[in-house]
């Protein structure tokens, strides 16, 4: 099956071949997908990193051979932006961006959930947007996976998936931060996810990246003054 490496800072994944249709997901430089099939301008990928599929566009996917992405060494970039050099000039890349080179060094602490906290924080105002998950925009599961991604503990793309991933926590009091809180619609489905941070606080994206308060019954938003999320499960996904 041929492969292919993206080529652009991100590239938005489309549900079908067509500029109008939703996108599902992001695609960041450097990360790799197998090529499904080709139609005109577009091609359809699974993606390696989370098997996520759908429609980008031709030009911004760069195909490799199997035996070179067998043999590609990649680093992920950690910093909030860092830039690679292109026969055409520079090229400015997201955090999670995938380099075949030393990559910036990171400023993460040797303590996992703390500084998933505070790359989370980093993230504070940047804006939503359905299917980001780069430091331009994100959505809600796409924030998560990305953060984690940089501390190299993998979650499924959609906050459907990520909630099947590790230990449920009985109560709130338990959580600390680097812990994940799921939250459903009336009709039961988790439609929403973010990282808990101490005192209860948790940061998601909703409009942006913010922090807001979480109770037995929700997110709290000072701003509103009202519940704007109904939680379900509080869940531990670090070993």
């Amino acid at each position: 099956m041929d492969k292919g490496i993206c080529s652009v800072t991100v590239a938005p994944v489309r549900a079908e071949a067509s500029d109008r249709a939703e996108i599902v997901t992001e695609i960041l430089f450097g990360e790799s997908a197998d090529i499904l099939e080709v139609n005109k301008n577009w091609t359809k990928i699974k993606m390696h990193y989370d098997g996520y599929e759908g429609w980008m566009d031709t030009k911004q996917l760069r195909p490799v051979a199997d035996e070179i992405l067998a043999k590609r060494k990649v680093t992920v970039v950690t910093e909030d932006f860092s830039s690679v050099m292109m026969n055409d000039g520079k090229t400015l890349l997201s955090m999670g961006s995938e380099v075949e080179f030393p990559a910036v060094a990171s400023r993460r602490s040797h303590d996992v959930r703390e500084s998933i906290a505070l790359t989370a924080k980093e993230f504070i105002n940047v804006p939503y947007l359905w299917g980001g998950k780069s430091f331009f925009a994100v959505d809600c599961s796409g924030f998560t996976q990305l953060v984690y991604k940089i501390h190299e503990i993998k979650l499924p793309r959609d906050a459907s998936q990520q909630v099947n991933v590790g230990e449920s926590l009985s109560f709130i009091g338990e959580s600390r931060p680097g812990d994940l809180a799921f939250f459903e619609n009336p009709e039961g489905k988790i439609v929403h996810v973010g990282i808990m941070l101490e005192n209860q606080r948790i940061i998601h994206a909703s409009g942006k990246v913010r922090i807001d308060t979480l109770d037995s019954t929700g997110i709290f938003n000072k701003e509103l003054n009202k519940h704007t999320h109904k939680l379900r499960v509080i869940k531990s996904v670090i070993k």
